[in-house]
């Protein structure tokens, strides 16, 4: 941006040298013509006529030439004047750049009033931008206004009142080698190293903050620095943006009575949300779409009885576009399984089912990767999926409008289930049907965030990602590595919460002879399970509970003896 105005001056200067040079030219042809007679036509003497005749044509070509460069110098002119206006104009850019930045100094105690609204709105953007309209020749000097609206509008330069205590957004506390979580999710730690994108955008902040304090030094004055950062809070306000406040030593801090007093230097950063802005438009056909359903299982016949029942209502009698492709691995328990899947064909007169079997250890990778090469019929979407696991149609509406050949895949975030004995037993409650235990709330489960098993991918983008890790055997560890491969690539990954799909509660054995990382994923995850914070604390509080009750109990039979 600097730059640009140093060559548009080397440019004009150019321009009037050649100028310059061309009028020079013609001065001097001019004078060389008047010379033609003695000193170009050495037969002058013997043809007059012929040395007038040449004369002219001479002149002739000479006038040509010179009205020529009067042209090309016209358009130079012209050039030089085009040049000029965008000299000034990028220069008044520049101009207004600087001010609007010094105007969203963090130490700018002063901020203007929000706009006033105009009378007639023109649409959702104008709305959303507090008055400002929004256009794509809209540029950064032209938006300066509505940053600043943000930034007024924010709870960051004042406080701002709320209905309730749930509203407050809270900060999280970070250094430059840690992030203090408020709100985790239940898989993920409370305490975590910046990394990716939140290490991008906090040290982008710092560099800003250390920036601005170093424009207010003078000559001789220490500079402030990285290692001068103490700490800072940060938070997102969904409306207006992001709000920092950094915390540095302060370098100008003076000595009082032999000690060094103790003060911060602290700078405020605001980073402001654009105005919405228009990323794409389209329309998803999934109407022919089918549905690869993968299914790795070894044993369990009770729980399959209970998938197929599940996927009939959902896949036979509402999608009617899901194939599915059922991996058997052992001989125990196969022929139940032939069995059921039979039964349900001949009834519904269904043959878009298949069941593959194998002679092997359980391996849910092998599995899976077995079942999407064995599709034969070109590229179709695969849903890999587990047997204690329910899903509902809005879900395989999902699983399609979220995945795109060579571009997406859909990993959703899977709601699961507690142990059903423990949520209902601590409310004296029966344990209702499976369909009436589908409630989402913290006291039924909670959202698995730390399982990628379940996903939606197309059968190409498998292959083309080199799919499973055949190697791992037994529980866990190879939908993480497929995951990653997806995440390491040029691929979008979709993962979001999805109300439409369920982990069904089971009980879980973690085999001894896994890897030590495998068995450690394994206990993690039956913990997790179990049940939530509050109803393992009834748990482990039962004595008491079961002594307050009994108490209660005899003061309620004492009562209604006297009476």
């Amino acid at each position: 941006m600097r730059a640009m105005p140093r060559v548009l001056l080397l440019l004009f200067v150019m321009c009037v040298l050649t100028m310059m040079f061309v009028a020079r030219c013609g001065l001097n042809m001019d004078a060389h013509l008047h010379q033609l007679p003695t000193r170009g036509l050495p037969h002058a003497e013997r043809d007059p006529a012929a040395t007038s005749a040449s004369y002219n044509h001479l002149k002739q070509v000479l006038r040509q030439r010179e009205a020529q460069h009067g042209q090309e110098r016209t358009q130079l002119e012209e050039k030089i004047r085009t040049l000029e206006a965008q000299l000034h104009t990028m220069q008044q850019a520049v101009k207004n750049s600087s001010s609007v930045s010094a105007k969203q100094s963090p130490r700018s105690s002063r901020l203007p009033p929000p706009l006033p609204k105009p009378p007639s709105s023109e649409g959702i953007v104008q709305q959303a931008t507090g008055g400002v309209k929004v256009s794509s020749n809209t540029s950064v000097q032209d938006l300066s206004p509505y940053f600043m609206e943000r930034l007024h509008s924010a709870e960051v330069v004042k406080g701002v009142s709320y209905k309730t205590e749930y509203e407050i957004i809270p900060f999280n506390r970070f250094t430059l080698s840690r992030i203090y979580l408020v709100e985790p999710g239940l898989g993920k730690r409370v305490i975590e190293k910046p990394i990716g994108s939140k290490k991008k955008d906090l040290y982008e902040i710092i560099a800003y903050g250390i920036d601005r304090l170093n424009g207010n030094r003078t000559a001789g004055q220490a500079l402030y620095a990285y290692e001068d950062f103490v700490e800072g809070i940060y938070r997102t306000e969904p409306t207006t943006g992001s709000h920092y406040e950094l915390y540095f030593h302060n370098k100008d801090q003076t000595p009082r009575g032999g000690e060094m007093s103790v003060s911060y230097a602290k700078v405020v950063v605001f980073r402001p949300f654009g105005p919405p802005m228009l990323a794409g438009s389209d329309v998803i056909n999934i109407r022919e779409q089918w549905i690869n359903l993968i299914l790795p299982l070894s044993g369990r016949v009770d729980t399959f009885r209970h998938f197929m029942e599940r996927f009939v209502t959902v896949c036979i009698k509402q999608d009617k576009r899901v194939y599915l492709t059922v991996v058997y691995f052992g001989n125990e328990g196969l022929k139940e399984v032939k069995n059921i899947m039979s039964a349900a064909a001949k009834q519904y007169k269904y043959k878009h089912m298949k069941l593959i079997t194998l002679n092997e250890k359980f391996a849910r990778g092998r599995g899976l990767q077995i079942g999407a090469l064995n599709w034969k019929t070109g590229d179709v979407l695969l849903f890999m999926c587990d047997v204690d696991v329910i899903f509902g149609e809005d879900f395989l509406e999902r699983c399609r409008m979220n995945s795109s050949p060579d571009k997406r895949v859909y990993y959703p975030i899977v709601f699961s289930l507690y142990n059903p004995k423990i949520v209902y037993s601590l409310q004296d409650i029966p344990i209702p049907s499976l369909a009436e235990q589908l409630v989402i709330s913290k006291d039924t489960g909670f959202w698995r965030d730390f399982g990628y098993g379940m996903t939606c991918q197309y059968r190409s983008d498998f292959l083309k990602i080199k799919g499973f890790d055949e190697q791992i055997q037994g529980w866990g560890g190879e939908d993480v590595f497929l995951y990653q491969k997806f995440v390491r690539s040029e691929y979008l990954v979709v993962r979001a919460t999805d109300p439409g799909i369920f982990h069904l509660w089971h009980e879980k054995f973690c085999d001894p002879k896994l890897s030590p990382e495998q068995y450690r994923s394994c206990i993690r995850s039956k913990a997790l399970n179990e049940a939530s914070h509050s109803q393992l604390g009834l748990l482990a509080f039962k004595d008491e509970i079961d002594v307050h009750r009994s108490v209660v109990n005899r003061a309620e039979i004492k009562e209604q003896v006297i009476v």
